[in-house]
């Protein structure tokens, strides 16, 4: 158990500094469209959720194979864990813009530390219990098509509220008063 802890500390904390780091990579790389795939190309809720998804599952592929001989049922503990982690972010972002009527950035990047905590938290627990391993084919088929709708969806989003580039939103808005 104590080696579980520590990988999924070190996992947190890969996971916050690697998604920090992510939220700048696509305009560092000059906003080059084959980045953009797996990095936010703008501030939209879906896009933010790369920044877990992404460096987790990097993570997940070193920590399972550290683990999977000491806790067998850690592979489907990650995938529900960056499931979990991943779908927290526009749950807390909505949750607290809904309260508050307008997002902010201290609680934006709560809403990330939070997600990552909350998918660590998921990963130790089913880690331990093998609850979700009977789930593991169903886990690894939605964290495949979350991946594919990640790629589809950067450049061709569909017309929600989650993948509006809240900068874009605010445009639209001022046209429209100006109009």
């Amino acid at each position: 158990m104590k080696e579980l802890k520590r990988y999924s500390l070190i996992g947190m904390i890969f996971v916050w500094i690697a998604g920090t780091i992510w939220h700048f990579v696509y305009e560092w790389s000059g906003n080059n469209r084959i980045v953009g795939l797996f990095f936010p190309v703008n501030e939209s809720v879906w896009e933010h959720m790369k920044l877990l998804f992404f460096p987790m599952l990097l993570y997940a592929f070193y920590m399972e194979r550290r683990l999977k001989d000491t806790f067998p049922c850690i592979g489907s503990a990650l995938l529900a864990g960056i499931l979990a982690g991943t779908f927290l972010i526009p749950i807390f972002f909505y949750a607290y813009t809904g309260i508050f009527g307008k997002n902010n950035i201290v609680l934006d990047i709560a809403v990330f530390l939070c997600s990552v905590a909350g998918a660590f938290l998921v990963v130790y627990r089913l880690a331990l219990s093998c609850k979700a391993d009977r789930f593991r084919t169903l886990l690894k088929l939605a964290v495949g098509v979350l991946a594919v709708s990640f790629l589809l969806f950067t450049y061709n989003p569909p017309d929600l509220e989650i993948f509006v580039d809240p900068a874009r939103k605010e445009a639209v808005s001022v046209f429209h008063i100006l109009r």
